[in-house]
């Protein structure tokens, strides 16, 4: 079943938030998902452990040297997994994006995240250059204002673009809905409308979000990429 991950090395560039949001939409269409929290600081560990959310998710803390082991495993239970991960620690990141079908890279609307996310897809291109591994991905625009297009946005997208890097084309708009779900566990779906402005185009945005990560990453059986050791840069 399909593997996603989520890497930024910048802290603060959206990842748990763009995984939460994709998770809690496959969930509420009745697609299972498995989340592994790779983030020391547990997150969506937190957030699940606030209250039950659907039998369609699940979320498992993992660390190095169990990530590997819980990736396959999650992949038995069918569906998709998605992988959070911090913004340091090399290990887990290389073994993650070996692990990942596809690897999606939250950027914040502004230049020094674009850049945090190429440290990402220069790990992707080594893997493709000195190892002939070659794992799709696709950088998405999170917090984005959806009524201003700012400077700084702009910025990013020229910074990805210099690169000929694939963008998605939903981006993760700014919504209060994003942030009350971390507080008030449960899905998105579940918080109430007359307490949290705006649902209705946070639901929007997170089906039509995940509505593009089903038409890159079909949920269906995936040939896999032959095996290969993974690169670790020396730590700095």
């Amino acid at each position: 079943m399909p593997v996603l991950t989520f890497a930024n090395t910048k802290g603060g560039a959206g990842k748990t938030t763009a995984a939460l949001v994709l998770a809690s939409e496959l969930s509420a269409r009745g697609i299972r998902v498995t989340m592994l929290d790779a983030d020391p600081s547990g997150w969506l560990t937190r957030w699940y452990q606030k209250q039950a959310v659907t039998p369609f998710l699940t979320v498992q803390p993992v660390c190095d040297e169990t990530i590997e082991e819980t990736t396959v495993k999650a992949k038995k239970a069918g569906g998709y997994v998605l992988i959070d991960l911090p913004s340091s620690g090399e290990t887990v990141l290389a073994r993650a994006v070996a692990l990942a079908d596809r690897v999606l890279v939250p950027v914040q609307g502004c230049a020094m995240d674009a850049q945090g996310g190429a440290e990402v897809l220069d790990l992707l291109n080594e893997l493709d250059t000195r190892c002939n591994v070659k794992i799709a991905h696709s950088v998405v625009l999170t917090r984005v204002n959806a009524a201003v297009t700012t400077r700084a946005l702009h910025a990013a997208k020229d910074f990805l673009s210099a690169r000929g890097i694939e963008t998605m084309t939903t981006p993760i708009t700014e919504r209060a809905a994003y942030r009350d779900v971390f507080d008030k566990g449960g899905l998105i779906h579940d918080l109430d409308p007359l307490e949290v402005s705006n649902l209705s185009r946070a639901l929007d945005n997170a089906s039509r979000f995940a509505d593009e990560v089903l038409d890159l990453v079909p949920q269906r059986a995936l040939l896999r990429r032959p095996s290969a050791a993974v690169p670790l840069r020396p730590a700095a």
